[in-house]
């Protein structure tokens, strides 16, 4: 694996760094971008743990950096935060052939695909999991504890990553995620696409299904709006609420009232998820 990063921005922020990152990824077979919040205490020798923050449909690694106003309590609470991208990309990167907005490019649902011609650049599961975090643990002073979380797709991609590798991260949260990617229109199409059309499969890559089966009891924080268009239709925290308590899974399903699936809404709680992060990962 090269570990080499070819950085593209660097801005100081909060008392500490926010940079962006280039590198050629031999798991998705392209070039990527990521993103690192660096506050100050890592420029004072010390190992930090890492939350790695996965984005929704749309998105990139910006989005979360710019919108959610964490790095305030992140430079507080020592906190390194990572968001990579949300898909593979480049000239040889199929997208959707449709040129729909909620597959392809951008869209990557942070599954290993197996279908032609998405097997050989859509495997951001692994990316998310093994490649990141070793260019991470290689680069910068980390303390080897890990955090995840994520918003709607990338919701959905935080619950996966920890709930199929048990031990690999220490704290675990969500904003309006897609919470049973098998029974909606957005999951459907992409495991449909990524996976094919046997759904058998497709249980590897939801959350509810997983669930059933955990043997790690990590505690989930989920945050969600009740004002949120894709409530019923795409998110389905319900579903997600049902699975925990069937497997007596630690779960804080929390609704707000007013709020919708935008960052205002992420900006308005996040403290409250950096705070739970760094509850399990200082301990």
């Amino acid at each position: 694996m090269d570990m080499t990063l070819e950085i593209v921005s660097s801005n100081k922020s909060c008392g500490g760094w926010h940079k962006r990152y280039r590198h050629r990824s031999s798991t998705l077979s392209c070039d990527m971008q990521f993103a690192v919040y660096l506050p100050p205490q890592a420029e004072q020798g010390a190992k930090l743990p890492v939350l790695y923050w996965l984005s929704g449909l749309t998105c990139t690694d910006e989005n979360f950096m710019q919108k959610a106003g964490a790095q305030k309590l992140a430079a507080e609470l020592g906190l390194i935060i990572v968001a990579p991208d949300t898909s593979p990309r480049g000239a040889d990167v199929p997208g959707d052939p449709d040129g729909a907005w909620d597959f392809g490019l951008g869209a990557g649902f942070y599954v290993n695909a197996t279908q032609e011609p998405w097997a050989r650049h859509y495997r951001m599961h692994d990316y998310v999991v093994h490649e990141l975090p070793a260019l991470v643990e290689a680069n910068f002073p980390v303390s080897g504890k890990r955090g995840i979380s994520g918003h709607s797709m990338g919701g959905h991609g935080a619950l996966v990553c920890a709930l199929r590798n048990p031990g690999r991260y220490h704290s675990l949260s969500a904003f309006a995620p897609i919470s049973n990617p098998s029974n909606c229109p957005w999951g459907e199409k992409a495991l449909g696409r990524y996976l094919g059309e046997d759904r058998s499969r497709w249980r590897e890559w939801d959350a509810c299904a997983l669930l059933a089966d955990a043997t790690e009891k990590l505690p989930i924080l989920v945050d969600q709006g009740d004002r949120d268009d894709f409530l019923v239709g795409q998110l389905k925290p319900e579903a997600l609420q049902a699975a925990a308590k069937a497997a007596g899974h630690p779960l804080t399903l929390r609704l707000q009232p007013g709020y919708d699936h935008s960052y205002y809404f992420i900006a308005s709680f996040i403290d409250d998820h950096l705070r739970h992060h760094a509850a399990a990962l200082q301990a």
